[in-house]
């Protein structure tokens, strides 16, 4: 209606020139506009329509956004800085990037780092930074981290293989504050010897294998060797989400202290009064 008004009653006393500049000035209104409108309609969507929305694998070839999501959402309006490490699209030039700009809408405050083998750049804009390199390349995980501000979540998207998802894990979790995520995702290549990893459950060089080495680990205090000495997993993991195919790990003060010694000392003494049953 008021394009039409516009062309009736106002184009006529313009000239051409002024008419032009008053065209682009109504079609530059009506994107700030639109593009307003698409924001409040993002803004109201869960991690997985947002996935969706921007094409991630994380939704529908995967399933991990729920999960995501509720264990992030609690930094939603936080400001810190997020990184993932693969962005996707292989070595396909201007291929990748959609789950960065998931996380980028997800978190309006936050700083969206990718790390990839691949150059990436061409995904980068505001609040989204791309760095090249190999995931357990020190020198580029240090760079990263003295660029990022509080860096709260660590996702590990990138080669899959164990030996690189073992090695990122010692370099990054010890950089990381307490109360951070760190996620690793397909950790099904546990069990692919083609990816490093095994047929044997009982492998020890596998992603899963690390898994099972934290969650063991939080409960060092219960060991019964009096001589193990905790390791800096066992004293700063306080808790590991196991998911088809992903695994949460929260960062913090794992000293909770145990019951342990005055249960060995109950058991010692029923056991001399003859009341433990003989295995």
């Amino acid at each position: 209606m008021l394009k039409t008004i516009a062309v009736r009653w106002v184009k006529p006393v313009l000239s051409d020139g002024a008419w032009q500049r008053l065209r682009r000035l109504g079609d530059q209104a009506t994107d700030v506009v639109d593009e307003r409108k698409r924001q409040r309609r993002l803004a109201a969507m869960s991690l997985t329509e947002l996935g969706r929305e921007f094409g991630t694998d994380k939704v529908g070839l995967h399933h991990y956004t729920q999960h995501y999501e509720r264990h992030l959402r609690h930094l939603r309006d936080e400001s810190f800085t997020l990184l993932e490490i693969g962005i996707g699209g292989y070595e396909k030039q201007l291929k990748g990037g959609h789950s960065l700009r998931m996380w980028k809408q997800f978190f309006p405050r936050a700083q969206i780092v990718g790390l990839d083998i691949h150059d990436k750049s061409f995904a980068q804009e505001d609040r989204i930074r791309t760095y090249q390199g190999s995931q357990v390349d020190p020198a580029v995980l240090d760079r990263i981290v003295k660029d990022a501000h509080d860096l709260r979540v660590v996702i590990d998207d990138g080669s899959h293989e164990c030996e690189h998802v073992r090695e990122t894990f010692r370099l990054l979790f010890p950089r990381l504050p307490d109360g951070a995520i760190y996620c690793i995702e397909d950790t099904q290549t546990s069990y692919w010897p083609e990816r490093g990893g095994s047929a044997d459950l009982d492998a020890k060089t596998t992603s899963m294998a690390l898994v099972k080495e934290l969650v063991d680990g939080l409960n060092y205090e219960e060991f019964i060797d009096d001589d193990y000495e905790p390791t800096y997993t066992d004293l700063n993991v306080v808790a590991v989400h196991c998911y088809h195919n992903l695994v949460v790990i929260e960062k913090g003060t794992n000293v909770e202290g145990t019951n342990r010694v005055n249960v060995r000392r109950r058991y010692e003494l029923r056991k001399q009064r003859g009341r433990v049953a003989p295995v």
